[in-house]
């Protein structure tokens, strides 16, 4: 274990090893998970003749879907 002075301190995150494999994994499944949330059984359910906010059920599903999943990317990438 180091000697820190009183200035210095050294953060969990900066001395953890990160798996690249873990990051890999994680990529992998929201991949599959975006497969299936815009596959055809996904979009079919939310192909309605509906309105939410005056935006159409599908377009709201699809903008919400992709947001997730950006989000979802950049957490992961993130820790990484």
């Amino acid at each position: 274990m180091p000697v820190l002075t009183s200035s210095e301190t050294i953060r969990e995150e900066d001395t953890a090893m990160h798996d690249p494999s873990a990051t890999r994994s994680r990529l992998v499944a929201l991949f599959l998970l975006g497969a299936v949330l815009f596959g055809y059984p996904a979009l079919a359910v939310f192909n309605v003749p509906a309105s939410v906010l005056g935006v159409p059920v599908l377009y709201a599903y699809l903008f919400a879907a992709w947001a997730a999943l950006v989000a979802l990317v950049a957490v992961v990438v993130r820790r990484d």
